[in-house]
């Protein structure tokens, strides 16, 4: 393939890259939503188990996210992504010929996990901020929308696989649609890719100002990495403790199961517009505004959940989906482009990976607890009150920290 001639094609192609990525990858994490049920009425393994599998996926997604930013730094995303590509599409192929929990652990949560932090926005990240100096924020949304926009088109198609031919061969589909995508990968211009253009003359002072090395031991002896790392751990755990059972709840209050994963969905169609929504504020309205508008709109969808467990009627859906959707993953563009800004440099792939990797243990964590909590209380309540709580411990940091507050 003849790599394009102009840095503003390069650009281009940077953030389609980014974009594809992040759909492939978090969609295809996500379809294991919808996989809960049929798994675990074909082996009679309680929610707890079954949850174990995910919970796996997240925690491999973060315990390799600063792997993948160490492989970033030093061999570059020509090799990371092809990796991941194979990895997630081989974790999905096997996963249509088992019937044993450990062996769901080892390819959906191993493989998987490890495949999608390679496509993820750890080496997405180092790209944007190597060609996207200014409008940075921007940039790191619509890289993020990546994510909402494979929930919305690879889970609705997992879910009519699965009620078509059977969740074995929805897997089998899965992993075969990914394989073939390697060689399209493998063809891109990466020597283009990796020669991003000049770094503008800054002054001194500036968020962007290069001229001071930062790795992870030195980031993690500063106030301002701990409270990214609060942020985005306790966000996840709250997203998390719901999204984990969305899908079955929705349908134990009436819902059929593809109207619940188009549910599901639709929350990704909405997440495309706010994570870019989100990016584009923090540019224009600083980092404090755009973070607190978020957690606002998710706990008021929880709440609507919530009541959606006292009273169930079928309209209560649709302002959870507005609210939650429209906020879900919003912190993502924040996060990493205050990352970006106060952790600049060379070490700055594995500096986002342990920020990352908190986040993903947080999403494990969360999903965890929200199968623990339903087997304890036999429903979803105290799993909502809980996302509630830890979304207000979330945005502390945005009101504590003059870096977190300040403007994209």
């Amino acid at each position: 393939m003849n790599p394009p001639r102009s840095a503003g094609a390069l650009a281009a192609l940077v953030l389609v890259l980014c974009f594809a990525c992040n759909l492939i990858g978090r969609g295809t994490g996500d379809t294991f939503i919808v996989f809960l049920l049929p798994l675990s009425e074909t082996f009679h393994w309680s929610r707890a188990e079954v949850s174990s599998v995910y919970s796996i996926y997240l925690v491999l997604t973060g315990l390799a996210a600063p792997l993948t930013g160490f492989l970033v730094d030093r061999l570059g995303p020509r090799f990371v992504y092809p990796v991941g590509l194979a990895l997630l599409g081989g974790g999905c192929l096997l996963a249509g010929h088992l019937d044993r929990l450990w062996q769901f652990q080892a390819c959906i949560g191993i493989l998987n996990g490890v495949g999608i932090a390679m496509l993820g926005m750890v080496p997405a990240s180092m790209l944007i901020t190597r060609w996207f100096r200014n409008r940075m924020s921007t940039a790191m949304g619509i890289a993020y929308a990546g994510f909402g926009t494979g929930t919305l088109l690879i889970v609705p198609l997992t879910q009519w696989l699965i009620e078509r031919h059977g969740w074995r061969a929805a897997y089998e589909f899965l992993g075969i649609a990914l394989l073939a995508l390697l060689p399209l990968l493998l063809a891109l211009p990466w020597r283009a890719l990796a020669a991003a253009p000049a770094a503008p003359a800054r002054k001194k002072g500036d968020a962007l100002d290069e001229t001071r090395a930062w790795h992870v031991g030195s980031a993690m002896r500063t106030r301002a990495y701990w409270q990214l790392v609060q942020v985005f751990a306790f966000t996840a755990i709250a997203m998390y403790a719901m999204l984990a059972q969305i899908v079955a709840y929705l349908v134990q209050v009436g819902l059929k199961p593809l109207e619940a994963a188009t549910a599901f969905g639709t929350q990704g169609l909405l997440s495309v517009v706010g994570m870019m929504a989100s990016g584009w504020s923090s540019d224009r309205f600083g980092f404090r505004a755009t973070a607190t508008a978020s957690f606002v709109s998710t706990f008021i969808g929880i709440g609507f959940l919530l009541l959606l467990s006292v009273h169930p009627a079928a309209w209560l859906v649709v302002p959870f989906v507005l609210f939650f959707g429209f906020s879900q993953g919003a912190r993502g563009p924040i996060v990493a482009s205050l990352t970006a800004r106060i952790f600049r440099g060379s070490g700055f792939a594995t500096i986002n990976g342990t920020i990352f990797a908190c986040m993903s243990v947080g999403a494990a964590l969360g999903s965890w607890i929200s199968g623990v909590l339903y087997d304890w209380t036999g429903g979803y309540r105290a799993s909502f009150v809980f996302s509630m709580a830890c979304i207000v411990v979330a945005a502390l940091p945005f009101w504590s920290s003059r870096p977190l507050g300040a403007r994209g």
